[in-house]
């Protein structure tokens, strides 16, 4: 307890971030006075972003959900407040209803993602599975390439502990901005900074983090492994490559050495990633002075066709400079430090039969479906009508679908087009447990304040769905409904978890969180879990999924009616479509704007706030345009998750692996071309 009779508790958020922040929140008779920093989490070390001080608005908005919703007709707008118990009932008698219709429970599905990473919220997955044969979404639209490009060449989807960057001796940010989107890595990184570490950042659009760079090299979109290519062709000919790790642990090298001599041609390189040689000079001399190197390679990096393969060329290069395995060096993409749990709520009923859907092709391949065809869909965490590609094909499925639930904090896109909208408690309203898919520090999330007006969490309404459904049909549902979230966290912790952590109960981590200590430095034994214990270059296995066995670049030209490349990043201010509704981090004029060259925008007469139609063979909309002079003359950008979607532009582009490590290739977002002109009033038809 504070002051003035305050209470304080321990949060963390659980947000789709690098950060996962251990915080503070300050409550006084019930309400959440405001959200500090933890200075006991070892990582973000008290600190939090502009989007985690603001919690309170959040919290409190005006706009959050506050009880059930049914909505008839789907998508007029025509609400009417309804009960937990009517809701409960509709939804349980619909799929009930199904269930007799066609003998099975594969009508119906669910669509969840990364709106609230915590353990607990996967009860929706646990539910699903209790019910038996469903229709699953399987796959990462996230991380998919570059997963699969770690666990074809070591073995492996990991990374060293990001917190050990401090000790790097060159520190290459491949396509991360984490001046915004990973702020407390910074803290890392200026530690060795300190130290006179040369900083350089590769990323098609000039950062807040490549304004602070040592050396900026601005990139076309998807030539990144390119340039690893061209820096290891230079490196290799003047003999700077590390030879006994070629030697000793890195398999494939002969093939290898033979592609880059006869494909990889400097000047030729250099034209197509768009800087000089002497950039690419550059940025070998240091690889060759600098041991050792951390890579950090960002999410965006591998949105494209050839994601996983720009991934690998970064890895190989990696490799071949002798920096995995060294403390302070290595390639640094992502750990998910949940896979040490058990996640025992997920995993309720053990493996079932079900009809699998690729997660990332989740409307296309589900308007396919017959015998049954699908007919019932729960969405949760989850915003595709604002995130998602191909938005057209989204509104297409919910039309044939006979009921639709989302389980939001706020009315949504994909709410506006529910039947029956379910009000989600925020994390402050809630207990979990929270790891991160970056670092190793876990925390515990204490409820800290009562639940807003009749908002629930995914574990309790998973818990009365279940009750429901059990009465009006004995032992539909295997899901534990007695459990409570204490119970549930009591099966996490493990004795093997509570020695790793150093304490001897869950509760211990309301105190402050901890840290996991596993695989802080993979790969320093140079083991690989491979087939032969070694890295590889080359993998037989990737050819003979079809897919090239050596890191190859593979170039894609902008079709010749849309010469635009659109680039989608995250927003300082927004989590994807989270935190939109927040007005004073959203200005509605960046929130609606798209930015341009002043040459591009020039010779279309686009002048600064002009409503232009930005439009493909996709989708079209109408943005703001802001003139940018520090984008590539052949790049626009607009930040996802704004005012007015973007997604309606993005087709479902894949990219070239993803299928090893989440079970389907990821998005390729990035590689979406555009064109634009100047608005007479309304959108390209």
């Amino acid at each position: 307890m504070s002051g003035d009779g305050e209470l304080v508790f321990r949060n963390i958020c659980p947000r789709n971030c690098y950060g996962t922040c251990g915080m503070l929140s300050y409550v006084k008779d019930g309400r959440l006075i405001k959200v500090e920093g933890d200075p006991q989490h070892g990582y973000t070390k008290g600190r939090l972003c502009l989007k985690g001080y603001a919690y309170p608005e959040y919290v409190y908005h005006s706009r959050r959900l506050r009880y059930p919703l049914r909505q008839y007709p789907r998508g007029s707008g025509q609400w009417q407040r309804i009960s937990w118990d009517e809701a409960l009932t509709a939804i349980s008698e619909k799929i009930l209803e199904l269930n007799t219709r066609y003998g099975s429970n594969l009508a119906l599905s669910y669509n969840k993602f990364s709106g609230n990473l915590g353990f607990l919220h996967q009860a929706v997955e646990g539910m699903f599975n209790s019910f038996g044969p469903h229709t699953k979404a399987i796959g990462d639209p996230c991380l998919a390439a570059g997963s699969d490009a770690l666990v074809y060449d070591c073995g492996e989807a990991t990374g060293p502990d990001p917190e050990s960057m401090a000790e790097a001796e060159l520190i290459v940010i491949w396509g991360v901005n984490p001046a915004w989107t990973a702020v407390h890595q910074l803290h890392f990184i200026e530690k060795a900074r300190d130290r006179g570490v040369p900083v350089v950042v590769i990323d098609p659009l000039f950062t807040a983090t490549a304004a602070k760079a040592d050396l900026y090299l601005q990139i076309q979109p998807g030539t990144d492994g390119l340039l690893a290519l061209a820096v290891l062709k230079i490196l290799h000919e003047e003999e700077k490559l590390e030879q006994t790790a070629i030697r000793d642990y890195i398999s494939g090298w002969e093939p290898f050495e033979a592609y880059l001599m006869a494909k990889i041609d400097l000047e030729a390189a250099a034209e197509q990633i768009g800087i000089d040689a002497a950039g690419i000079r550059e940025l070998a001399v240091l690889y060759a002075r600098h041991h050792p190197a951390a890579n950090w390679v960002g999410f965006g990096v591998q949105r494209h066709a050839n994601g996983g393969q720009t991934v690998r060329a970064v890895n190989a290069l990696t490799a071949l400079t002798g920096n995995l395995g060294v403390k302070g060096g290595g390639l640094f993409y992502c750990y998910l430090a949940g896979q040490n749990f058990a996640q025992t709520i997920s995993q309720v009923a053990g493996p079932v039969p079900n009809r699998l859907i690729n997660f990332n092709h989740f409307p296309q391949e589900a308007l396919k479906l017959q015998d049954p065809p699908l007919k019932f869909l729960w969405i949760a965490s989850r915003n595709p009508l604002s995130q998602d590609p191909a938005v057209k094909n989204w509104e297409k499925l919910i039309a044939q679908l006979e009921m639709v639930v989302t389980v939001d904090l706020f009315m949504s896109q994909t709410a506006e087009k529910s039947d029956i909208v379910l009000p989600a408690s925020s994390h402050f309203e809630e207990l979990d447990l929270n790891t991160s898919f970056w670092h190793r520090w876990v925390g515990i999330n204490e409820p800290a304040i009562p639940p807003f007006y009749e908002a629930k969490s995914d574990l309790q309404i998973a818990r009365e769905l279940t009750a429901r459904l059990n009465e009006l049909a004995p032992g539909f549902s295997a899901f534990p409904s007695h459990l409570s979230p204490e119970d549930w966290l009591d099966q996490e912790f493990t004795p093997e978890i509570l020695r790793l952590l150093g304490i001897d109960s869950w509760q211990d981590l309301k105190k402050a969180p901890r840290k996991l200590p596993v695989h802080l430095n993979p790969w320093q034994d140079r083991v690989f879990k491979t087939g032969d214990k070694k890295f590889s270059l080359y993998t037989k296995e990737g050819k003979a999924k079809n897919f090239p066995a050596l890191p190859r670049y593979k170039s894609l030209s902008a079709p010749g009616e849309y010469p635009l490349r659109l680039l989608t990043p995250q927003h300082l201010n927004r989590i994807h479509s989270q935190y939109s509704t927040l007005d004073s981090l959203n200005p509605d004029e960046e929130s609606n704007s798209i930015e341009i060259h002043p040459r591009t925008a020039g010779s279309r007469g686009i002048t600064e706030g002009d409503w232009v139609s930005v439009y493909n063979e996709t989708g079209s909309g109408l943005l703001r345009a802001r003139l940018n002079p520090t984008l590539p003359v052949n790049v626009v950008m607009a930040y996802q998750g704004g005012g007015k979607p973007i997604n309606s532009l993005i087709p479902a582009l894949f990219t070239d692996m993803g299928v090893k490590s989440t079970g389907n290739t990821g998005l390729a977002f990035y590689d979406v071309f555009v064109n634009i002109e100047k608005s007479r009033g309304e959108a390209h038809a």
